[in-house]
C-alpha cells in the first residue's frame, strides 16, 4: 500500500509537533535549573545555592539543551527535505538510520541525566549521615522545590522524547520489506 502525500504530510506535522513540544518542555527544565538560585544570611555569612554547586544538575543543564538543539535540528531537516522535493531520496534510508540511533541516544541520555540528578536532590533532601552530608533542603527550601518542578519537567521531556524515537523507529521500519527480514522495499 502507498503512502499518499497527504497522509505523509499529516506525519510530518504529528511529528513537529511531537519535536515542538519537546523543545518546550527541555527549555523550560534547563531554565527552571539554571536560573534557580537562593540566598540566606546564616550567621552573618551569605550563601547562595545555585545549579553549579550540584555537578549532577550542571550537566542536566548541558544535556538538556543539548537535546533541545538536537530536536530543532531535527525540525530543521523536515523543512529541508521539504523544499528539496525528493531529491536526496538515495540517502533516505541512511538518514533515517542515523536519525534513529540520535533518538535513542537522546532518550537515554535525557532520562539518565535526569535520573542522576534526581538522586543528587533526593541525596541533598535527606542528606547521608554515613558520609556527613548535611541536609541542604531543610536551608534553600525554595530552591529545592523549583528543582524538583525542573526534574518533573525532564521526566516529562523523556515521555515525549520516547513518543518520537518510536515515530522514529516507525519512519525507519517502514523503508523495509514486510515480506523479508531487513529486505529494502522495491522503489518505483
Amino acid at each position: 500500500m502507498k503512502m499518499t502525500m497527504m497522509e505523509s504530510l499529516k506525519e510530518a506535522r504529528g511529528e513537529i509537533c511531537l519535536r515542538l513540544s519537546a523543545i518546550l518542555v527541555l527549555v523550560l527544565t534547563a531554565c527552571l535549573v539554571a536560573f534557580d538560585s537562593q540566598t540566606k544570611v546564616i550567621l552573618y555569612i551569605t550563601k547562595k545555592a545555585t545549579y553549579n554547586d550540584l555537578e549532577a544538575l550542571k550537566i542536566l543543564v548541558y544535556v538538556t539543551s543539548a537535546a533541545a538543539v538536537y530536536n530543532l535540528l531535527q525540525i530543521c531537516k523536515h523543512f529541508v527535505s521539504g523544499y528539496s522535493g525528493g531529491k536526496y531520496n538515495g540517502y533516505l534510508l541512511y538518514l533515517a538510520w542515523l536519525c534513529f540511533l540520535l533518538d535513542q541516544v537522546g532518550v537515554y541520555l535525557t532520562f539518565g541525566t535526569n535520573t542522576a540528578a534526581a538522586e543528587a536532590a533526593a541525596i541533598a533532601l535527606d542528606g547521608a549521615k554515613a558520609m556527613m552530608w548535611m541536609k541542604v533542603c531543610d536551608k534553600y527550601r525554595r530552591f529545592c522545590v523549583q528543582i524538583g518542578v525542573a526534574l518533573l519537567c525532564g521526566y516529562v521531556a523523556c515521555i515525549v522524547m520516547t513518543v518520537i524515537s518510536c515515530v522514529s523507529a516507525y519512519n525507519l521500519f517502514r523503508l523495509y520489506s514486510s515480506s523479508s527480514f531487513l529486505r529494502l522495499k522495491a522503489t518505483r
